[in-house]
C-alpha cells in the first residue's frame, strides 16, 4: 500500500504539506501520513530548529517514532539559541532537504504552523544571502527605535514579518537586507519548482482553546520554567529569550519577578489563543495569493490518506 501509494502521489506531485494553527494535531498527523506513503517530515517551525529549546516550542521528538518505525526529521535541532536563523536560512536548507528526500526516492512532507516558513516555501520567495555592512551599521547605531521602525517600513511597506520591528538588532539587520536589495536589484532566476498537495487542519474553536490549556499545563508539570531556567543559565541573555515570545517571553518575566505565577500562567494562555487566531489569518491570506489548501476537520488520518488518494489519481 505506502509503494503504491508513494508511485501516485509522486506522479501528480512532490511536496505535502500538513499545516495548521499551534495544538491543532498537525505533527502526529504528518508522521502518520508520513509512514503510510513514505515520506520524510521537514519542520517548519522558526523556534524549533534551536538546540535546548524543547518544551517551549512543542518539540516532543519521541513523537516521529511513536505507534510504529521511526520517520526521518529535518530542520530540528540544527543551531544554537544564541545564533540567527531567518526565512532565507529556512528556505535554503529546505531545499537541500528537499532535494535529498526526493533522490531517496521519498516523499518530503513539510509540516508546521510558521506561516513566514510556509509561504517562502509554497510562493517561492525570491531571497539573496545579504553581507554585514559595517558603516551602515554604525550609522544606525544611535536612532531610536521608532525612527529604525520608520526607516524600515519605508523600505519595506509590505512586511511579512512584524516581529522584525520589535528587536533592535533583528530591526536593523533587516533594514540592512533591504536597502542592499534596493541597490542591488536582481534578474528574475530559477526557483526549485515545488508541487504540493496542501493539508490543513482545521478544529472548532472551543476544541482548539481546550487541547492548547491542557497542553500549556503539561508543559509547565514537566519542567517548561526550568528549562528557561537553563538557557538563561547557559548564557542566553534575557533580552535574546523574550525575542523567541509567548512561553520563553512570560516565562522569563516570571523569573525576572516582573509577574506573577498566575499572571504568567493568564497572560501566556490568553497569547497563545491569540497566536493560533493571527496562524488561522496567516493561513487565508495565504489562500486569498493562489495558495490551494485542502482543509479537514481535525487531525483524521484516514480523511486525508483518502484526500491523498484521490488527488494523486484524479486526471489533471
Amino acid at each position: 500500500m505506502e509503494e503504491i501509494l508513494n508511485r501516485r502521489f509522486r506522479e501528480s506531485f512532490n511536496l505535502l504539506v500538513v499545516l495548521g494553527a499551534t495544538a491543532s494535531g498537525k505533527t502526529g498527523l504528518a508522521v502518520r501520513l508520513a509512514r503510510r506513503i513514505g515520506g520524510e517530515i521537514i519542520s517548519a517551525d522558526s523556534r524549533q530548529v534551536y538546540r535546548g529549546m524543547d518544551l517551549g516550542t512543542g518539540k516532543d521528538l519521541s513523537e516521529y517514532g511513536r505507534e510504529g518505525e521511526a520517520v526521518p526529521v529535518h530542520l530540528i535541532d540544527i543551531c544554537d539559541p544564541g545564533d540567527e536563523f531567518s526565512v532565507f536560512a529556512f528556505q535554503e536548507r529546505f531545499y537541500a532537504c528537499f532535494g535529498q528526500i526526493l533522490k531517496r526516492g521519498g516523499i518530503p512532507v513539510l509540516v508546521g504552523g510558521t506561516g513566514l516558513y510556509l509561504d517562502a516555501v509554497l510562493r517561492g520567495y525570491r531571497m539573496v544571502s545579504v553581507p554585514e555592512n559595517p558603516e551602515l551599521r554604525d550609522k544606525l547605531a544611535g536612532e531610536q527605535m521608532e525612527s529604525l521602525r520608520l526607516r524600515f517600513l519605508s523600505l519595506s511597506p509590505d512586511l511579512h514579518n512584524s516581529t522584525d520591528l520589535l528587536e533592535r538588532n533583528r530591526l536593523i539587520r533587516a533594514i540592512e537586507i533591504a536597502e542592499f536589495s534596493q541597490a542591488h536589484p536582481r534578474d528574475p532566476e530559477t526557483v526549485i519548482a515545488v508541487s504540493p498537495l496542501i493539508i490543513g487542519i482545521r478544529c472548532e474553536r472551543k476544541d482548539l482553546r481546550l487541547k492548547i490549556t491542557h497542553r500549556l499545563k503539561t508543559r509547565l508539570e514537566a519542567g517548561m520554567i526550568e528549562e528557561v531556567q537553563r538557557l538563561h543559565d547557559e548564557g542566553i541573555a534575557w533580552e535574546r529569550i523574550d525575542a523567541f515570545g509567548l512561553e520563553y517571553r512570560y516565562i522569563a518575566r516570571y523569573l525576572q519577578r516582573k509577574i506573577t505565577l498566575e499572571e504568567m500562567f493568564q497572560t501566556l494562555n490568553t497569547r497563545i489563543h491569540q497566536f493560533a487566531k493571527r496562524q488561522e489569518t496567516w493561513f487565508r491570506r495565504m489562500e486569498k495569493n493562489g495558495v490551494r489548501i485542502h482543509w479537514i476537520e481535525g487531525a483524521d488520518e484516514e480523511t486525508a490518506l483518502g484526500l491523498i488518494n484521490d488527488l494523486a489519481t484524479r486526471p489533471s
